[in-house]
């Protein structure tokens, strides 16, 4: 079901012109309304745009978000997307269309974004903090009775603090929280039971301004021990979530409406809609998953995470392919030093440094040509690999015999596409034949 605003929530800013001073634009462009970036006739292995550039293909983007939202649906889940990973109001657009009951985000500053693009429903998966940041909620909260907000608490003392602000600024409804649950070495939320219970105890004295609608916790930073797969321990951690809404259901802790019990990176959410199915209650609950990664997935590190989610979780076959790295970082060959050694015109600034990118493939522009209909990348060996980054060139290790030479493209996949999408302001979207078909702009 479609919770969001009944109209998109693009909004005239996500069309503003691109101009010479957007990377990845041509010198020559002039200004371009970014619904006419697919009227320029375009092609990216025709030279129409300087590299380095980033491009999403435009199949492998809506496979996957049809891919979830399908996998979402035979789970009984429902979805609110990182919306951290792409800041993109287009894309956020997209999810909403695609089933999305929200939006999840991770600072004030991205829920002022949402909010300026029309999102109505805005998971905060982070405690609220800051004379700002509560302020400025506050107010939208009292200001717009259709802004449906929430926000984690794992602290008593955070708790009293908000119930207060909430009190003085009279916002005529109460600021909905989750309850969140941590484990040692994680990053916040509640790590023991008393912990939990100081909180519960909290909430109940902060009603009517404050009210508790679920549980939040986030799986994805925990790490096997010698003796203890990762798989087991998020079971446990899990199973904690499960006991902790049983409690806060038991002390009659939770505010009207259906429960919410939260959590699913972009790793293991097959584990989480998994473990949470055998929960019953008393009430109405909603299993919410939080992934923002999904939808362009990547070609390393999510990728490995998805084949392991495979062979976890043999059901998922039946949704046919799998998720697709559809974010893509072209770059120029620029130098070749060195019989073994060739440098690539992209960095830090252009590409995730998390891990080395890897090479997809490579393209030799045609001169005085345009490529044909069959023109492609073509592979590179096993040899071609991305040894290091500085801010503004990529070193590769190369065969000595391998083809390419000063003026070859190269394709790069991405590893962890949230630190590749806020290097982009402006990303072109393209299809099989790398015509450019649509533009996005992020807004970090």
């Amino acid at each position: 079901m479609n919770h969001f605003a009944s109209e998109p929530i693009v909004a005239t800013r996500a069309h503003a012109p691109l101009d010479a001073c957007v990377k990845g634009m041509p010198g020559v462009i002039g200004s371009v309304p970014i619904d006419d970036v697919a009227k320029q006739g375009w092609n990216v292995l025709r030279e129409d745009l300087p590299l380095p550039l980033a491009v999403i293909r435009q199949d492998a983007l809506h496979h996957n978000s049809d891919w979830m939202r399908r996998f979402l649906e035979e789970r009984g889940s429902i979805f609110a997307p990182h919306g951290k990973t792409t800041m993109s109001p287009q894309l956020f657009d997209l999810q909403r269309r695609d089933g999305a009951w929200g939006i999840t985000l991770a600072t004030c500053h991205q829920v002022q974004v949402a909010r300026q693009f029309g999102a109505k429903r805005i998971v905060l998966a982070n405690q609220l903090v800051g004379k700002q940041a509560v302020a400025y909620i506050l107010q939208a909260l009292r200001d717009d009775p259709g802004f449906d907000f929430y926000c984690l608490v794992d602290d008593a003392a955070h708790v009293n603090a908000l119930a207060q602000a909430a009190r003085e600024a009279d916002i005529g409804r109460p600021l909905q929280v989750l309850l969140e649950v941590g484990y040692a070495g994680g990053r916040t939320g509640c790590r023991d039971d008393a912990c939990v219970q100081a909180v519960i105890a909290a909430l109940k004295q902060a009603s009517p301004y404050l009210a508790l609608r679920g549980v939040e916790g986030f799986e994805g930073l925990i790490k096997p021990l010698p003796d203890q797969d990762v798989e087991t321990q998020i079971a446990a951690f899990l199973a904690r979530m499960i006991a902790t809404v049983q409690a806060c259901e038991a002390q009659q802790a939770f505010a009207a409406g259906p429960i919410l019990l939260s959590a699913g990176g972009s790793s293991f959410y097959d584990l989480v809609t998994r473990h949470f199915s055998s929960l019953r209650l008393s009430r109405e609950h909603m299993v919410l998953t939080r992934s923002g990664c999904y939808l362009t997935h990547d070609s390393h590190l999510y990728k490995e995470a998805f084949a392991r989610l495979q062979d976890r979780s043999p059901d998922v076959a039946s949704l046919g392919h799998g998720l697709r790295p559809a974010l893509e970082v072209w770059g120029y060959v620029q130098s070749r030093p060195e019989a073994g050694k060739v440098v690539v015109n992209l960095g830090k600034r252009d590409i995730s440094p998390d891990h080395m990118p890897p090479v997809m493939g490579w393209f030799r522009p045609a001169t005085n040509a345009v490529p044909s209909v069959a023109a492609a990348p073509s592979p590179l060996s096993q040899g071609h690999v991305a040894t290091g980054l500085d801010d503004q060139h990529c070193h590769m290790s190369v065969p000595v015999d391998s083809p390419l030479r000063v003026g070859d493209m190269v394709c790069f996949g991405i590893s962890h596409p949230c630190l590749t999408f806020d290097k982009w302001e402006a990303i072109l979207m393209v299809d099989e034949r790398y015509d450019v078909v649509g533009a996005i702009r992020t807004y970090f």
